[in-house]
């Protein structure tokens, strides 16, 4: 899987790390990029096509599957964070929405079009979908069901030709964590250590010098040989 001549769609593509991996893309030689966005946003690229996306908006969602006819790499990094202590249940339901059933509405919408291009997922999760952060505490929820969902499609999916990949991100320094005086990583770090996890085929990247020291504890624990072993039953019922 290389960047380059690729089509590829981004949600929350105009600022942070999803505005990172637009430009990463371009770089890699790209051939199309769509910028899912929930307000206007232009770019000097002629290969950037801006599309009105809000991954909790269905109609919207259809309707930017619609105006796309090919696509080989769909990178799910629309998200919400906000501090809260589990008191609210409107909190955890927002969050949900968006990190998780928006990753899951916009892959299902896109689907078809990954299968014929053999092409791949890239799901933009964070390290606290492993341990969670207590003040972010809904936030933790949300990505963790969101990394156990994409554990589950790279199962499903495997045996369709498309690959998933879960991107365990540490704290980087976007506006989601601008109040959080800890040491981040930039944007463009993140976006350049993404691309190349998806250009390797890694499973789980882990894009940051902060959640790369988690990766050799993972990749060789004894929860991920679970995963690929339960991973082997959907291989097994296929044969």
């Amino acid at each position: 899987m290389k960047i380059k001549e690729k089509t590829i769609l981004i949600t929350g593509a105009n600022r942070g790390i999803g505005r990172a991996l637009l430009e990463e893309a371009l770089l890699r030689g790209a051939n199309r990029v769509y910028a899912g966005v929930r307000s206007s946003f232009i770019h000097p690229d002629s290969r950037v096509t801006s599309l009105m996306l809000d991954v909790t908006n269905e109609a919207q969602i259809q309707k930017a599957a619609g105006e796309i006819e090919s696509l080989d790499i769909l990178i799910n990094n629309a998200g919400v964070m906000h501090y809260d202590d589990l008191s609210d249940r409107v909190m955890i339901d927002r969050h949900l929405d968006v990190n998780f059933f928006g990753t899951y509405r916009m892959t299902q919408a896109f689907l078809s079009l990954l299968r014929q291009s053999q092409g791949a997922v890239v799901n933009i999760l964070s390290a606290v979908a492993l341990a969670p952060l207590p003040p972010t505490a809904s936030y933790s929820i949300s990505k963790a069901a969101a990394f156990s969902m994409t554990q589950s499609m790279r199962a499903y999916l495997a045996g369709q030709g498309v690959q998933v990949h879960a991107v365990l991100a540490g704290p980087t320094d976007t506006d989601l964590i601008k109040g959080m005086e800890i040491p981040k990583s930039s944007p463009a770090s993140v976006a350049q250590s993404i691309f190349d996890g998806v250009e390797k085929e890694e499973e789980d990247i882990f894009p940051d010098p902060q959640s790369a020291s988690l990766a050799e504890s993972w990749l060789n624990s004894a929860m991920k040989a679970l995963e690929h072993r339960f991973a082997g039953l959907v291989t097994a019922r296929r044969a």
